[in-house]
């Protein structure tokens, strides 16, 4: 099969397409049939410095949407032929690729109402938004008086925007997103914030301009070394649920947050593979989102759509750091 794949770690440049044998499944497994893929930071910070024990060549990528090819000896939820989406395994090669082996308990059946290249822009971000605010923060899906306040910071990004959505629509909390330029404050907007404020300015006179001394929630897309900033404006006892870890992740400054008893949790989407824990929980997710999705309640966030040709300048653009929702290319054949 083609792939792309990257032989040492780098710049955009480092991905090249190549010829590699089709996956061998093992007896959980689906065969896919790879027809659009999403690139996601994580993407980027892999293809720079891998985290995952992957032999060289590597092939990244999670988010995908495509066809059942084959399933393995063990599988019994798909059959040949179903269309899938789903957002991978950090533990095995990725989906940049005509094909992928995927295990069939972190796959749902794709939204019948979205083309293949919408619906791969939903999974990797959907899981961790789900997982944040329903698992994480404890939240309900469903429609409560009064459910509260939260902070997205970092609303236009692929977690912020579907979060946005899923905060709003399923769980019913009234949502301020953080964006600084004029194209990511609409985009927020578009996607259901109640109110954008400015992270680049001090957050707390902003939001008492809206009435607010402080919220409930923060679901923080940034670094946690953001978490002082996050924890003045954080009502006591409230919580923040942090998807970003690495290095800054080995000293946290927790003591404002103390202070206020508040919660300090993180989401970490690749989890329950890499660890075998609930594994059916993430097709049970997956699942829910496409019916979301098809009901109209949810709405993909895919803004840019290329060939899977361009897939450097996709890389390019997620490196910049102000990209707009989902990228997602599409795989020809």
């Amino acid at each position: 099969m083609k792939a792309i794949v990257n032989t040492e770690y780098g710049g955009p440049e480092v991905l090249q397409f190549v010829t590699v044998p089709t996956p061998t499944l093992q007896p959980r497994d689906l065969l896919v049939r790879v027809k659009a893929f999403a690139v996601n930071p994580v993407d980027a910070k892999r293809r720079r410095a891998g985290s995952a024990p992957l032999p060289f060549p590597k092939i990244l990528g999670f988010d995908g949407a495509g066809i059942v090819e084959q399933v393995g000896s063990e599988a019994t939820l798909f059959h040949v032929g179903e269309e899938v989406h789903f957002a991978g395994d950090a533990t095995r090669q990725g989906c940049y690729a005509e094909f992928v082996a995927i295990d069939e308990r972190i796959v749902g059946h794709k939204p019948k109402t979205l083309s293949f290249a919408e619906a791969a822009a939903i999974p990797l971000t959907g899981l961790t938004a789900w997982e944040a605010f329903f698992e994480q923060m404890r939240l309900k899906p469903q429609p409560t008086k009064d459910k509260g306040t939260l902070l997205i910071f970092g609303g236009a990004g692929g977690v912020g925007s579907i979060a946005i959505q899923i905060a709003k629509r399923v769980a019913y909390l009234h949502v301020i997103a953080t964006a600084s330029r004029p194209a990511s404050v609409e985009y927020c907007r578009q996607m259901g914030a109640n109110e954008v404020i400015d992270h680049t300015r001090e957050l707390a006179p902003q939001l008492r301009i809206f009435g607010l001394e402080g919220v409930d929630y923060v679901l923080n897309c940034n670094e946690v070394t953001n978490i002082p900033l996050l924890a003045a404006v954080l009502n006591p006892m409230g919580t923040i649920c942090n998807i970003v870890g690495g290095d800054a992740a080995k000293s946290i400054d927790a003591s404002l947050a103390f202070a206020k008893r508040g919660t300090l949790t993180f989401e970490l989407m690749f989890v329950r593979s890499r660890l075998k824990i609930e594994m059916e929980r993430q097709g049970q997710i997956l699942n829910h989102l496409a019916e979301l999705l098809d009901q109209k309640i949810l709405t993909s966030t895919m803004t840019q759509r290329m060939d899977w040709k361009e897939i450097q300048e996709a890389h390019r653009q997620i490196d910049s750091g102000h990209t707009l929702g989902k990228i997602v290319l599409e795989v020809p054949g």
